[in-house]
């Protein structure tokens, strides 16, 4: 059984592995009851998109954490995949900057990925 942090760690690795882009984690555990965290990214292809969400849940399941819940492909332009604890949100660029997670979500603590995924 995996934490809350460690799922998220490993989206995020995993997201990184696959060219995700702008990948941020925030700590939502003081703003709300819906997630400890909220991985979000940008990816650059409705293809692209696909393809991240496919990962995250592959390499989540095989440590014995399936998702709860999967939406958006049929819009094309994003997808949530729900951990429970985590939950990841896979953006195009645009549906990204419309939905402003960020900023709505603001309070809650972000969490500098440079360290988790080796970048410099």
């Amino acid at each position: 059984m995996m934490t809350p942090k460690e799922i998220a760690v490993l989206a995020v690795q995993t997201l990184d592995g696959k060219k995700a882009g702008d990948i941020k984690l925030l700590k939502t555990t003081d703003v709300t009851t819906l997630a400890d965290y909220f991985v979000i990214c940008t990816a650059q292809s409705t293809t692209q998109i696909k393809t991240l969400a496919d990962e995250v849940e592959a390499v989540l399941e095989e440590q014995g954490e399936p998702p709860l819940h999967r939406e958006g492909f049929r819009s094309g332009g994003w997808v949530l995949i729900d951990f429970g604890c985590v939950v990841v949100h896979i953006f195009m660029d645009e549906t990204r900057r419309f939905y402003s997670l960020e900023r709505l979500w603001s309070d809650a603590e972000e969490i500098d990925v440079a360290s988790l995924i080796g970048a410099e």
